[in-house]
């Protein structure tokens, strides 16, 4: 399974961030590859004047066309998803996520800020056809202490039980997800089937 990983702050260090490495890592111990981009890789000037050729853009739709689910965090600003990451969605075609499970996540300074991900982030992915939209994760960032040095960073023991049990159902669902049959296949098969009229 193939598993592509999108961050939405623009900040080296972010808590959104931090909900997307240790997703990676919970993913990664059950056998799943993660590729993960944040929207700093992304050259500024080809998200502004939206060049769909960008080599990035281009080698993330790739990616995600080979994907089974998307991870996609973001902090939340003005009671929205980041404008850096809407820039990136934007660059997507219209179907780009059809056949993907997707399993959002937001961070905010305070549960008011909860409702984002139904009503600003949900409705853009769905937009772009995501096949199974999971229930999303809302972290207040109080619920997320950064590590210092080489210490990794803790969650509060109620967010990683709800992120690993989101994460076991993103895993459960790409599992059960139907797969594309392959235009080569389906064709060889109709041509050696034994027909009889």
């Amino acid at each position: 399974m193939l598993v592509v990983s999108l961050g939405g702050s623009p900040s080296q260090r972010s808590r959104s961030g931090v909900l997307l490495e240790r997703s990676k890592g919970w993913l990664q111990g059950q056998g799943v590859e993660v590729v993960s981009y944040q929207v700093r890789d992304f050259p500024a000037e080809d998200l502004l004047h939206a060049r769909f050729d960008s080599p990035k853009v281009l080698d993330l739709l790739q990616q995600i066309e080979n994907a089974d689910g998307l991870l996609i965090a973001t902090p939340v600003y003005k009671a929205s998803f980041s404008g850096a990451l809407k820039t990136v969605l934007d660059l997507l075609p219209e179907r780009a996520l059809a056949h993907k499970v997707v399993l959002p996540m937001a961070t905010g300074g305070s549960i008011a800020h909860m409702l984002a991900v139904d009503y600003a982030l949900k409705p853009v992915l769905s937009a772009l056809k995501a096949d199974e939209l999971l229930q999303g994760i809302f972290a207040v960032d109080s619920q997320i202490a950064y590590g210092e040095g080489s210490a990794a960073a803790k969650l509060a023991p109620e967010l990683e039980q709800r992120l690993n049990e989101s994460l076991e159902l993103f895993l459960g669902a790409m599992a059960r997800r139907p797969r594309p049959l392959d235009p080569g296949l389906l064709n060889d098969r109709l041509l050696s089937a034994r027909w009889s009229i």
